[in-house]
């Protein structure tokens, strides 16, 4: 049985908060490797900042992707 509009609205909007999420906790330790750490500390920061970041915007995509998928799904 396909989802109905409520439950994908929700699941979009429940996908968009976590991404959301992801990409504040990204920011902020990519500002705190770029300012305060240093030495190898500060590495390990900015690359797992990135990498926050990176799945903040593929969760953004995926969100945004299946709600326009669904969509065209409907007779």
């Amino acid at each position: 049985m396909p989802p109905t509009d409520p439950e994908r609205a929700a699941a979009r909007r429940r996908r968009l908060l976590w991404a959301g999420i992801l990409a504040v906790a990204g920011l902020v330790l990519l500002v705190i490797g770029l300012t305060i750490a240093d030495g190898a500390t500060a590495w390990i920061e900015v690359a797992a900042a990135i990498v926050l970041l990176l799945t903040s915007y593929g969760v953004q995509y995926v969100a945004r992707r299946e709600t326009f998928r669904g969509h065209d799904e409907r007779p």
